[in-house]
C-alpha cells in the first residue's frame, strides 16, 4: 500500500509538481490549513504532511504548532516548504517539530530523497 502524503499549499502548482516527482506516493491536497485540519479531524491520518509557510487564513508555522500540540497528530512528520531562505526561520520551525525545511524553488530529486528518508 502506498504511503499517503497531505500537501497544504495555497499554490496548487506546487502540489502538482510534488505529486509528479513523488509518484510512489498517494496525495491529498488542500489550499489552506483550515481545510486540512477539518480533513484530519474526520479521521484521516497521512504518513507525512508537506506544508507551505506563507498561506492565507493560517500560516504554516501556526499549522505546525497546532499539529504538534494535538495528541492525535503530533507524531505525523511535517516537512515545511518556503521561498524564505532564512536560517532563523528554519531553526525556529525545526525546533517547533518540523521534520525538515526545504527552500523553494527546490530540486525535485532532493525533495524525493528527503521525503523517502523520513518515511522509511
Amino acid at each position: 500500500m502506498k504511503k499517503r502524503i497531505l500537501i497544504v499549499d495555497d499554490k496548487e502548482t506546487i502540489a502538482k509538481l510534488v505529486a509528479m516527482y513523488l509518484s510512489d506516493f498517494d496525495f491529498v491536497y488542500f489550499d489552506n490549513p483550515i481545510k486540512a485540519i477539518s480533513w484530519l479531524h474526520e479521521g484521516n491520518i497521512p504518513d507525512l504532511i508537506i506544508s507551505d509557510i506563507r498561506m492565507p487564513e493560517m500560516m504554516g508555522d501556526e499549522f505546525l504548532a497546532y499539529l504538534k500540540g494535538n495528541e492525535l497528530f503530533k507524531s505525523i512528520p511535517v516537512v515545511m516548504l518556503s521561498a524564505e531562505d532564512s536560517s532563523s526561520a528554519r531553526i525556529k520551525l525545526l525546533e517547533s517539530g518540523a521534520a525538515d525545511y526545504i527552500v523553494k524553488p527546490f530540486n525535485p530529486m532532493e525533495l524525493k530523497i528527503r521525503i523517502t528518508r523520513i518515511l522509511i
